[in-house]
């Protein structure tokens, strides 16, 4: 098994799985059982981060659609579930007919979306929440504060980050006090890395777990082309006989031990394929091949 990895006092796989094709992004979904397969497969697989949002749902009106799939994979699997950490997310809104999805942090929002979650999970307490995107029309510091009294309550178990740059980091660390954010998720990938790789190295520098969103290039077809895109990546590949993927993860490991990436996947076979990243062994020669991907 390979070494765990932190974010705050948790402790999880280096790799974790994104839920979000369950309920986003493509057309059909996937069906339930096979979404469940899917957790059920990462959980074989030794994946102990399961990532999730309130958001991610097909409908308006359905808020909470990936979190309760995710809550029952958990429920049904047949291994020990009590060491699986999920994170989630909140802070966006959806309502019919408005686009695109607004964005609240007020703490009467912040504080009704944690305890629907909650309830979505089927928790007394959430491991790892993350402020999901910035509300412009407050200041940062006033969300940040939001999720620290939730914390203080005991709703959130380490508070979390999303799509923030190196100065609202700042910000959060001044609120919360040093080792006070457990965890920032940018997007970060071979094809995107160009406002992000500041914040990963950031995250480094400070003892916070930087976790990727869409360290494969998305579901929008960056993940099936990623060595095709990038030579360096299927070179590698060719030579390890592993697919493309799993360099790619294993060189985001690589970066540092405060690196977490979440490939999404909606087939049991995709996630098996991707964890077996953890244990994927790359010379320095693959590494500084892999290295000229960053500029």
């Amino acid at each position: 098994m390979a070494a765990q990895r932190r974010i705050g006092s948790l402790a999880v796989s280096p790799i974790g799985l994104g839920a979000m094709p369950f309920s986003l992004g493509k057309d059909p979904l996937p069906p339930r059982e096979q979404a469940i397969a899917t957790v059920h497969a990462a959980l074989d697989a030794g994946v102990t981060l399961i990532d999730t949002a309130d958001v991610y749902a097909p409908r308006w009106d359905m808020m909470g659609h990936n979190e309760q799939i995710v809550a029952e994979a958990l429920r049904t699997w047949s291994g020990d579930a009590s060491q699986v950490v999920v994170a989630t997310k909140g802070g966006i809104t959806r309502e019919k007919d408005v686009f695109p999805n607004r964005r609240n942090a007020s703490p009467e929002y912040l504080r009704s979306a944690v305890e629907a979650s909650l309830t979505a999970l089927g928790v007394d307490t959430i491991d790892l929440y993350y402020w999901h995107r910035p509300d412009r029309s407050r200041r940062y510091a006033d969300g940040v504060e939001a999720l620290a009294a939730l914390q203080q309550e005991g709703l959130i178990r380490e508070i979390g980050v999303s799509n923030a740059n190196v100065e609202e980091l700042d910000v959060a660390r001044e609120v919360l006090g040093e080792g006070g954010l457990a965890a920032v998720q940018n997007e970060f990938s071979p094809r995107f890395h160009h406002t992000s790789h500041r914040e990963l190295q950031y995250c480094g520098e400070h003892g916070i777990a930087f976790v990727p969103w869409s360290p494969l290039g998305g579901i929008g077809g960056g993940s099936k082309g990623v060595g095709e895109r990038f030579l360096q990546v299927q070179r590698v590949a060719e030579l390890r006989d592993v697919s493309p993927q799993q360099v790619v993860l294993a060189w985001e490991l690589s970066l540092g031990e405060h690196v977490i990436p979440i490939p999404g996947a909606s087939r049991p076979e995709s996630i098996t394929d991707s964890a077996q990243a953890m244990s994927l062994a790359l010379s320095v020669d693959d590494l500084e091949e892999l290295a000229t991907i960053l500029p």
